[in-house]
């Protein structure tokens, strides 16, 4: 099963840069996006063969996630509660026979932090919310979770420390979430790789010099970890200022 994530960054303005393209050449089993920045009946995806599922925010123009699925879940969930559906449209949980997948667009915690306390509770929520799935059935979390866990995982990691996305208490979190049960499949299969980045600021040329962060991740229950097959990022592909990043898994 091939499974795809990538934070667009406004789908509109991404479909007129080549998402289509991508989408059909990619040829993904499930397909997750995040950061829609659009309203119910903005846009029409003819999206052959795939069931569609969306999460609008209220907020006219932000956040939102979508998840194109070829096979129809059992059950679909907006929220870390199952029977409400949350203000930001960031979480889309869909329940297969034999697993879960959840597509997640994590608060950013702001240039100046003001955001952070509400960042660290949402990861608390969201850490004891996978290991109530994961009781169930094993669990595909995916998304642009806004944090490079390790030094390894952004260009200039002594400069950034401290700063929004790389603060000790978001990579903590992330620490706590993998020390729980969870595996980060690129890193498991790439323990070591340098310069492989998912997000690139709209600065001069950086991106062509390659100063990024990895943000975005496809974290698996432990027991998946031996049917990780490959765990990707597919900086090449433009259109956003993330990279796609792919999961193959055996499930």
């Amino acid at each position: 099963m091939k499974l795809v994530s990538w934070n667009v960054n406004g789908l509109r303005a991404c479909v007129k840069k080549g998402f289509l393209s991508y989408f059909e050449q990619v040829d993904a089993d499930i397909f997750c996006i995040q950061e829609t920045k659009l309203q119910e009946g903005q846009i029409e995806l003819d999206l052959n063969n795939y069931h569609q599922y969306w999460n609008y925010a209220l907020k006219k123009g932000y956040s939102g996630t979508a998840v194109f699925t070829k096979k129809k879940p059992l059950n679909v969930y907006y929220d870390f509660n199952k029977e409400e559906r949350e203000k930001e449209g960031r979480i889309i949980t869909l329940e297969f026979e034999s697993f879960y997948l959840v597509n997640v667009y994590t608060p950013n915690s702001q240039r100046d932090l003001a955001r952070l306390p509400f960042r660290l509770e949402w990861e608390e929520k969201m850490r004891l919310y996978l290991l109530e799935l994961d009781k169930h059935k094993p669990v595909i979390y995916c998304g642009d979770l806004n944090v490079a866990h390790q030094e390894i995982d952004l260009k200039n990691a002594r400069a950034n420390i401290g700063n929004s996305g790389f603060t000790d208490a978001e990579r903590e979190k992330m620490t706590n979430l993998l020390d729980s049960g969870f595996i980060d499949s690129f890193r498991y299969l790439h323990p070591t790789q340098t310069d492989a980045y998912s997000w690139w600021s709209y600065m001069y040329k950086v991106r062509e010099r390659n100063i990024g962060w990895r943000i975005d991740y496809f974290i698996v229950s432990n027991r998946l970890k031996d049917a990780i097959q490959h765990a990707e990022i597919h900086s090449e592909i433009m259109g956003s200022d993330h990279a796609p990043v792919t999961l193959t898994i055996d499930i």
